[in-house]
């Protein structure tokens, strides 16, 4: 649920995104407050804490899967969305820590802003994260092969007895047309789970149009006219990447661009 999205304009955010946002608000505001009753700023310090918790988090996901980057400047393209949330999360309050020792004056505000930013980002995303252990089936909705038959998610899954992994995209998404032909390796390399690219919204002939000027060569490109698998997923912008298990259930998913690395996290939990 942490990673449904929303749209925003032309812009996209996952859930946990505008939570995390949210959470670092009020730890601002908290400590304003607090260090102007103290008579010490500590906004530079939550600022400098929260980058130096990306940077660690992303540090720590790239060192991991290092092999699946080609090169540095796809392993400082953060658009993939590669963060080790729980080891940015240590590296944050070891600066907090740090910081907290080194500038005694800080202590009341600082510790209070990141009480106030901690409760606010545990209580909403804790809450969310209870509620994904409920079940979330693969969505019953009537889809469309590029042939012209009707098809649904369901009915592929009991006929494959494979894990899932759902694609929902667009042509006019750029960051889906980017991930597409690392959809396209793994769908040759990983025969043991299925596969499927859910067009929200376009024609038939414009997609094969778009297919036939790009050259990718991917199997279960579906069409679906309503968006009804984006809006019974809570995904209503693209691109998201659902990863449901052998028994259709989901287990994980992706909102935004994945590189080979994202991709392979997911899988992971698929096998």
């Amino acid at each position: 649920m942490l990673q449904q999205s929303v749209a925003l304009g032309p812009m996209g955010f996952s859930i946990h995104q505008l939570l995390i946002g949210l959470a670092f608000l009020l730890a601002l505001l908290a400590g304003a407050l607090l260090g102007r009753r103290h008579r010490v700023p500590v906004s530079d310090t939550l600022f400098t804490l929260l980058f130096v918790a990306f940077i660690g988090a992303r540090l720590i996901f790239v060192v991991r899967y290092w092999g699946e980057y080609d090169g540095l400047l796809a392993r400082l393209d953060i658009r993939d969305g590669g963060f080790d949330v729980i080891g940015g999360i240590v590296i944050g309050l070891a600066y907090a820590g740090w910081g907290l020792w080194r500038s005694p004056r800080q202590r009341a505000p600082l510790s209070g802003a990141l009480l106030v930013g901690s409760l606010a980002w545990g209580l909403t995303a804790g809450s969310l994260m209870l509620m994904d252990h409920q079940s979330r089936p693969l969505p019953d909705v009537a889809l469309i092969t590029r042939e012209g038959e009707p098809i649904d998610l369901p009915q592929v899954s009991q006929a494959n007895q494979q894990p899932m992994v759902v694609n929902l995209w667009a042509t006019w998404c750029p960051p889906c047309i980017r991930e597409m032909p690392v959809f396209e390796e793994a769908q040759q390399r990983e025969t043991g789970i299925t596969f499927v690219f859910v067009n929200q919204g376009e024609s038939p002939a414009h997609i094969e149009a778009f297919m036939d000027e790009h050259g990718f060569a991917l199997d279960n490109v579906w069409l679906d006219p309503r968006n009804a698998v984006g809006q019974a997923t809570g995904a209503h912008a693209m691109p998201t990447t659902l990863y449901y298990d052998a028994n259709g259930q989901l287990v994980n998913t992706h909102f935004g661009e994945l590189s080979s690395a994202t991709l392979q996290r997911g899988l992971e939990r698929l096998r």
